[in-house]
């Protein structure tokens, strides 16, 4: 066995015969130990949350979408239309169109989104699958589906006759508009099924079918806003993208669902690193304790010291004694703190003990990459004030 290694472990697992060494070695362990652990459930917690919130776009967002290089509408040819079917990794499509129009109901108004689907629209997207009450839209009909929040905006609920549900949709065009009425495409909506994702979302669209919309729009059934993809499970998304504007050209800006979500992607890794950066000050706290433990150890095994080197041990070795022991203290903290870390949070994930709401518990997910990320930040920052440690022994303390 390598020297330094050897009386690195006797001195780890050895009692000191002066008590306070012992005190205080137990206080630098037990500082590595709760570090590491508060480190990975913060970050296991954090990890929850980013997956919790990412949840509600998800259910909402495609995979890929495809918008206008420039302008609010894109043409696209049959033959394009037939290429995309074809393109590795895509498993489904959907043409939509999206305007921000007026709606009316029983003499209140409403500005919201309006978002005509194809009927391929539920194999893209989940939103057909988070139905609040009602059921989804028909094919070539005037049915709608609206938002949780419009809905009550707008006192609206299904299948209300005596009260027209009405889109108004500026007409194309320039020059000055001499009669109002004539200023609008005018339709009147039957509201079939009420959605709830989350308040933002719940707030913003209303669903009709993609010929209505077009109808409205004065546009042709090539004319559209964009186009929503779904890719298969283990599709590459480069390569996909690759296709997409190898088809389409300069026509189109393909986009995945990290950039249609940038904001909220760049708030949450801001977040986690914050939170990873004060509790890595932490354990940078509790390492001063180790260092302090281990400056000790050298000063109590100074005459063992002395003797191994008037024995012919090198100095290098000495050092490396100590640059071990404090290496060795802060691995099996670590091991000991990520396996209670892990326990607390695989407890949490089954029992719900720590709740948000009566009915929500705190979301917590077990991560491998959060394990790395500890045990690497804590064995990286405890080698590093081993090695402060152990520079302690030179020849003015052997002299």
């Amino acid at each position: 066995m390598n020297f330094p290694l050897y009386i690195a472990q006797r001195y780890i697992f050895s009692k000191s015969k002066n008590n306070a060494i012992n005190i205080i070695t137990r206080i630098a362990s037990g500082g590595i130990i709760v570090g590491a652990m508060a480190l990975f459930v913060v970050l296991s917690v954090f990890s929850g949350l980013r997956e919790f919130s990412l949840s509600f776009s998800n259910d909402f967002d495609p995979d890929l979408k495809l918008f206008p290089a420039t302008g609010k509408i894109i043409s696209i040819t049959p033959k394009q239309l037939r290429q995309l079917e074809h393109v590795d990794g895509l498993a489904s499509y959907s043409k939509i169109i999206e305007e921000r129009v007026l709606f009316s109901f029983d003499s209140k108004q409403q500005v919201a989104l309006l978002k005509g689907v194809d009927e391929n629209y539920g194999k893209v997207n989940k939103a057909t699958t988070k139905l609040f009450n009602g059921q989804w839209l028909k094919k070539g009909t005037t049915q709608c589906v609206i938002g949780y929040g419009i809905s009550e905006k707008l006192s609206l609920g299904l299948f209300d006759f005596n009260n027209d549900f009405d889109v108004y949709v500026p007409k194309p065009g320039k020059g000055a508009i001499e009669n109002p009425e004539d200023a609008f495409n005018k339709a009147y909506l039957a509201p079939v099924g009420i959605y709830a994702i989350s308040e933002e979302l719940d707030n913003k669209y209303v669903f009709t079918d993609l010929g209505l919309a077009q109808e409205l729009l004065e546009l042709s059934p090539q004319q559209m806003s964009g186009v929503e993809i779904r890719l298969k499970k283990n599709a590459n998304e480069n390569q996909v993208v690759a296709q997409l504007n190898q088809i389409f050209g300069n026509q189109v800006v393909v986009k995945t669902r990290a950039a249609l979500n940038a904001t909220l992607y760049k708030m949450l890794n801001t977040e986690n690193i914050a939170v990873y950066l004060i509790f890595t000050l932490v354990i940078i706290i509790a390492l001063f304790n180790l260092i302090g433990a281990l400056i000790m150890m050298i000063l109590d095994k100074k005459a063992n010291l002395k003797t191994l080197y008037n024995l012919g041990a090198e100095l290098k070795s000495l050092r490396q004694i100590f640059l071990l022991q404090g290496t060795l203290l802060t691995v099996l903290g670590g091991i000991i703190g990520l396996l209670l870390g892990i326990i607390i949070v695989l407890v949490q994930q089954k029992y719900k003990l720590i709740m948000i709401t009566s009915s929500l518990a705190y979301p917590v997910v077990l991560n491998f990459e959060n394990i790395v990320i500890v045990f690497t930040t804590l064995v990286l920052l405890g080698f590093l004030a081993s090695v402060i440690a152990s520079s302690r022994v030179g020849k003015k303390l052997l002299d």
